[in-house]
């Protein structure tokens, strides 16, 4: 694993897939790619904060799999957010939907901020800037 990617929830998160594949028998190949997301994309997103000052907040976007379809997912804020989370909440979004037999694929996405030390407006603007 690359230090960008490492936090303890992908450590545990690869370890619990790893206990399944090898229960499952499933083909190294398949056991292989599981192990990876399929892209991640890191983000600078600039804000005009009420100050008048502008910050620049790091945000992560990680599609883990489209091999059922589109990929879904939600948006954390969190002031230690970071891209090995992400993905870790990426792929466990992929079982999720593949256990329910949705038509999905995994994604997640973080932004490294303080929701709570910010406005509305900050909140708004900078959710705006990430997704647009």
């Amino acid at each position: 694993m690359t230090p960008e990617f490492d936090s303890e929830l992908l450590r545990t998160t690869l370890s619990q897939l790893d206990n399944v594949a090898g229960r499952l028998t499933l083909d190294p190949n398949i056991h292989e790619r599981l192990r990876y997301p399929r892209r991640a994309l890191v983000v600078s997103v600039p804000v005009l904060m009420d100050s008048g000052r502008t910050e620049v907040f790091i945000g992560y976007r990680v599609h883990h799999s489209t091999a059922l379809g589109p990929t879904k997912g939600g948006l954390r804020y969190d002031a230690e957010v970071n891209l090995g989370e992400v993905t870790a909440l990426a792929m466990l979004m992929s079982w999720k939907c593949a256990l329910m037999g949705l038509p999905y694929g995994g994604a997640k996405g973080g932004v490294r901020c303080s929701p709570r030390n910010m406005s509305a407006r900050e909140r708004e603007h900078l959710t705006r800037r990430y997704t647009a």
